[in-house]
């Protein structure tokens, strides 16, 4: 063996033992990627990975992803050798409370990671979201040799991440769009956490993604670094196809006992059989942890790297700024996630006296105002635009330029490539918000998505984790409660907004009208700290009369006094959304009785609870115990509200097909029956 060899297998097998090491020392952990993926992720991170480990934001930067976040030390051991500000000490704490090193990777946890894995077939998606996102800006602002955008996305995958169906429909969507800066390296080793991978799927995945239109290879031998550099470059030659590489590995390689198999995949590998791995693999270090000069000093060449690439991509831009200033300071602007000045005097109000409008209707107007201001808002619908109106009329389809030379042509109008804002998702709801959350990753970007709310259950796995992120994504979700009328149960949501509610750092909002919907989006687009959930009705809807009602802005508050009949209330309604209009129609019978009434608009919990408690206070003063909460959805929550002693009109079954007023009127959300509900409370106190 050559001294290069040689030197490159100490490097690989320092890889593994710093991460079986950690693993054995927290007693948790998977040792059997780490283990058998050592070489293939060694090869790219030494010969192909663009970055700086000094400057984990560079904008132009490759992305990596470990889409396999069950194998998180192997990611940990290659920011530690490479550089990044990530310790030996935060190595030796793998697992443990207030750690650097969390069993699965953590954005914006951990110098380096580019996103958080763990549920599988996750990161594969985000990393799909990634190169649509380098494509649409290389496409907006490199300028003949001087390109701003040019860099890659690689993906670590195992048999788990293609099982999952998210990895199915996004890779789809990446081959008809023919990503050609997706790469994809599957570390084929056959194995599941409970047993051979044959025991539960035996498909041809190489056919599988042929079919999808990908490059496919295949590397005989995980541990042939030579052979899996020649895969690597062939695939980043290859410019029209994403490409997938099979590594066939050996999970847990190296560990007499347990290499091969299933035992190697989540558990430490025991104090004796690490042992034994190590002499195995002629590991001679006396001690846990051990890291040498040379191999510290051939991983940390990524520091003059880093440096040089960052350099010449900077005089790169300096140029760039010359001749093309007004773009220069436009792609700063969106990579550092600010917003266009005065980029809310778009958002015009919807006047007193307008017609009847559904909330969805008003979201298409404020989101045609929106994007000719803002150019990083990006998206699309599950197959829905002409249901949803979410699309952006006229500034195009986002899909690959050759499509357009083969006769395809678009719905929007506007560019026809990778310049269109309007992203064709298909019927493919795990994928397109999975997808949104690797826009939101990569930076430059206001994504949004857009699908019936029924649907949002097949969302739920990347709009958790854009939450977990504290990402700036929007989920914009129609036909939202029985109102859908006709379609009947499957397509009724009943629990999903509360369900949504109950996420952590997730914003839910449900407007009562046009001029809620506008200051929804304005929140929404305002929101850095975490996703923002917008919920719209299929069915017209009044514009409230803001002369006699409070103001819209309420809405960027949570909740607000939407009318009174006096300004020491006996009574409250609180409601959300379509149930508006019936709460306050409500509202005025009884006040016309004499009681003293109080409705107040509730578009977002989330919101409201953020607000000063005097605040609070003022809407919903605690000496009013008589509340009524009034929304088409489950009841399950809104005692946060109305207290032991209110009542809640909602939904304590899924509803049925029949027209929307007669759902309404048979499920008992009439005008009827909130003022006997708010009587009975009276006639109580």
């Amino acid at each position: 063996m050559s001294d290069k060899n040689m030197l490159e297998k100490k490097c690989i097998d320092t890889i593994r033992f710093l991460a079986a090491d950690a693993i054995e020392k927290a007693k948790s952990g998977h040792p059997g990627m780490p283990l058998g993926a050592a070489a293939a992720a060694f090869t790219l991170w030494t010969r192909h990975l663009k970055h700086n480990p000094k400057n984990p934001q560079w904008p132009d930067r490759d992305r990596f992803v470990l889409s396999s976040g069950h194998a998180s030390m192997l990611l940990y051991a290659l920011l530690h050798l490479t550089g990044y500000d990530l310790t030996l000490d935060d190595i030796k704490n793998f697992r443990q409370w207030g750690s650097r090193t969390p069993g699965h990777p953590e954005y914006r946890h951990t110098s380096g990671v580019e996103v958080t894995t763990g549920p599988l077939g996750q990161g594969l998606a985000n990393a799909v979201g990634m190169a649509i996102a380098e494509a649409h800006l290389a496409a907006l602002y490199n300028r003949g040799n001087q390109k701003l955008v040019d860099h890659f996305t690689y993906v670590m995958a195992g048999d788990g991440d293609m099982m999952e169906g998210v990895a199915a429909e996004a890779c789809s969507l990446a081959g008809h769009l023919r990503l050609g800066k997706l790469i994809v390296l599957y570390d084929d080793n056959r194995v599941t956490l409970a047993g051979s991978a044959a025991l539960s799927s035996t498909e041809n995945i190489e056919q599988r993604f042929k079919a999808y239109g990908w490059q496919v290879q295949k590397v005989a031998d995980g541990n042939d670094v030579a052979a899996i550099d020649r895969a690597i470059k062939k695939a980043r030659r290859e410019t029209e196809k994403p490409s997938l590489i099979c590594v066939s590995s050996t999970i847990g390689y190296g560990a007499p006992c347990k290499q091969g198999s299933c035992d190697a995949h989540g558990s430490p590998l025991g104090a004796d059989e690490l042992k034994k791995t190590k002499e195995a693999l002629c590991w001679t270090a006396d001690s846990p942890f051990y890291v040498s000069e040379e191999v510290y000093k051939f991983f940390r060449k990524a520091l003059s790297r880093g440096k040089k690439y960052e350099k010449q991509w900077q005089e790169s831009f300096n140029a760039y700024k010359q001749k093309e200033p007004a773009l220069a300071a436009e792609f700063v602007r969106i990579i550092s996630g600010n917003l266009p000045d005065n980029w809310e005097a778009v958002l015009s109000e919807f006047p007193n006296g307008s017609k009847d409008l559904a909330t969805r209707k008003a979201g298409e107007m404020v989101m045609q105002s929106l994007a000719a201001k803002v150019p990083e808002l990006m998206g699309g619908s599950a197959d829905l635009n002409p249901s949803c109106f979410t699309w952006l009329k006229g500034l195009g389809d986002f899909q690959s330029p050759q499509l357009s030379k083969e006769g395809m042509h678009g719905m929007v109008g506007g560019a026809w490539g990778y310049e269109g804002r309007n992203i064709h998702f298909g019927v493919r709801e795990h994928a397109m918000g999975s997808i949104t959350v690797g826009m939101a990753l990569h930076g430059g970007f206001i994504p949004y998505t857009a699908t019936f709310l029924t649907f949002a259950d097949y969302m739920r796995p990347p709009m958790r984790l854009a939450a977990l992120m504290g990402l700036r994504a929007i989920f914009v979700f129609t036909h939202d409660s029985i109102g859908v009328g006709e379609d009947g149960p499957t397509h009724q949501p009943v629990e999903q907004i509360m369900n949504l509610r109950q996420v952590p750092n997730m914003t839910v909002i449900r407007p009562a009208d046009a001029n809620e919907t506008r200051e929804a989006w304005r929140f929404a687009l305002s929101n850095t700290v975490g996703p923002t959930t917008l919920v719209f009705s299929r069915q017209n809807l009044p514009v409230l009369d803001r002369s006699i009602c409070g103001a819209a802005s309420g809405t960027q508050k949570g909740g607000y006094i939407l009318w009174e009949s006096t300004p020491n209330p006996e009574l409250i309604l609180i409601a959300t959304g379509s149930e508006i209009s019936l709460a306050l129609t409500a509202a005025r019978k009884l006040a016309e009785s004499g009681a003293k009434v109080r409705i107040v608009s509730m578009p977002s919990w989330e919101i409201f609870d953020r607000q000063p408690r005097e605040y609070r206070e003022s809407v919903l003063p605690s000496t009013v115990s008589a509340r009524i909460a009034v929304e088409a959805g489950i009841k399950l929550g809104w005692e946060h509200y109305v207290g032991i002693s209110g009542k809640i009109i909602g939904m304590e079954t899924f509803g049925a097909s029949a027209p929307g007023p007669v759902l309404y009127e048979k499920f008992g959300f009439t005008v009827e029956k909130i003022v006997a509900a708010a009587q009975e409370l009276l006639h109580r106190t």
